[in-house]
């Protein structure tokens, strides 16, 4: 027969473990609700974090409540809420680099450009500036995409094992939008090449229209924190874009600790 202590003991431990359960479904939701970009009904919300809808809709109106979640006008979707863009706006006021970097991305050129960073293990766009000539490319903070896809993921993984690498890329990661399919020893090597270089340049890797250039930021020495980057017509001349390579590496050094 249990005693009094060994009871209390188990009821905490299961407590402990609803409160988790909860905490893991609340980030999942939020998780779920970043990946699709837009407002989303509770029962598609549900099946996406795979959760009962009785569970999903309870831990919506708790988080609607608290103003972390916002319904959209009919009142049937859901989406983030202003709480969280104050968070956000928190956390921009509190982090020098990134208050700096889009400062730096704002004013570096005529072209697209974008201060990027690794965010659970994917390359994520935390800054963009459209930039001011006509030949305009879709740029939109927040987004994340493989890491083979770009310049900066190159640059990102740049002193990393190649375990560490082969960890955080999948097959399907290899896959570029028009079908083709990056070899990981080649994507490994254009990693340490681009460690030793200190820069990057990709061409036609997203589309066929588009040369992504790239420069890191460091906030110790070697360890890579960040990339600035600008996205160009493919057809730019060789002289232009080493001049804006030089440019980008010129920004990226004001921003870095020690490169």
């Amino acid at each position: 027969m249990q005693d009094g202590n060994a009871l209390a003991v188990s009821a905490d431990e299961k407590t402990t473990a609803s409160r988790e359960k909860g905490l893991n479904r609340v980030l999942e939701i939020l998780d779920f609700l970043h990946t699709t970009q837009r407002a989303i009904g509770i029962g598609d919300l549900a099946k996406g974090v795979n959760a009962p809808r009785s569970t999903t809709y309870t831990l919506v109106r708790s988080l609607v409540d608290a103003g972390l979640l916002e319904m959209a006008g009919d009142g049937n979707r859901v989406y983030f809420g202003k709480k969280l863009y104050l968070y956000g706006m928190d956390y921009v006021r509190g982090n020098d680099l990134l208050r700096r970097g889009r400062q730096e991305v704002d004013h570096l050129s005529r072209e697209t450009s974008e201060l990027c960073m690794l965010q659970s293990g994917r390359y994520t766009i935390v800054h963009s500036s459209p930039g001011t000539r006509p030949f305009r490319i879709s740029s939109a903070t927040g987004l994340q995409i493989p890491l083979p896809w770009t310049a900066s993921g190159r640059l990102l993984l740049a002193g990393l094992e190649r375990a560490e690498i082969e960890a955080m890329v999948s097959d399907d990661d290899l896959v570029l939008p028009d079908g083709r399919k990056l070899e990981l020893d080649d994507f490994i090597t254009d990693i340490a090449k681009a460690g030793v270089t200190g820069y990057c340049v990709t061409s036609g890797l997203v589309d066929a229209y588009t040369k992504c250039l790239a420069a890191p930021v460091f906030s110790a020495p070697g360890k890579v924190e960040a990339t600035m980057c600008l996205v160009v017509p493919i057809d730019t001349s060789e002289e232009r874009t080493g001049s804006l390579i030089g440019l980008l590496r010129d920004r990226a050094g004001r921003l870095s600790i020690g490169g």
